[in-house]
């Protein structure tokens, strides 16, 4: 009986990380169905998500920098780079932040939601009225 309760008081933490974007993410490029990176995707006391890279899975070159950025992550490391930035919970999605897309050096106003239960992310990025979409994997 005790392991059951013990589960029960659990399911709501359980419940409330599947419903925030905090965590791990396999990034899936939109174009080409190929996983990219995993972004790592954290809250700041004040309510604010970030998102960095902390992995790159295949990349072009190693040790790639963003040399077509135009910010100040310009020729800086793409892995460890912030890519998420400014987002705030808006009901049950996550808007007003950007997503830099490093290999473009583009930085998108950019909004989250999960789907699928919490499995897989939507990034959606635009610039003036074109928007793209991705969905990432939520990693364990």
């Amino acid at each position: 009986m005790k392991p059951l309760l013990l589960l029960l008081a659990l399911f709501p933490a359980i419940a409330s990380a599947q419903q925030s974007p905090v965590g791990r993410w396999k990034t899936i490029d939109d174009e080409t169905g190929k996983a990219k990176s995993i972004v790592e995707i954290t809250r700041a006391a004040d309510g604010i998500f970030s998102g960095r890279i902390v992995e790159l899975i295949d990349p072009s070159r190693p040790n790639p920098t963003c040399d077509k950025c135009k910010d100040d992550r310009k020729d800086k490391p793409i892995t460890g780079m912030e890519i998420i930035r400014g987002m705030k919970a808006d009901g049950r999605a996550w808007s007003g932040g950007t997503v830099l897309k490093p290999d473009e050096g583009k930085v998108y106003r950019s909004k989250m939601e999960l789907v699928e239960d919490g499995a897989r992310l939507k990034v959606s990025g635009c610039i003036a009225f074109f928007c793209k979409s991705q969905l990432w994997e939520r990693q364990p």
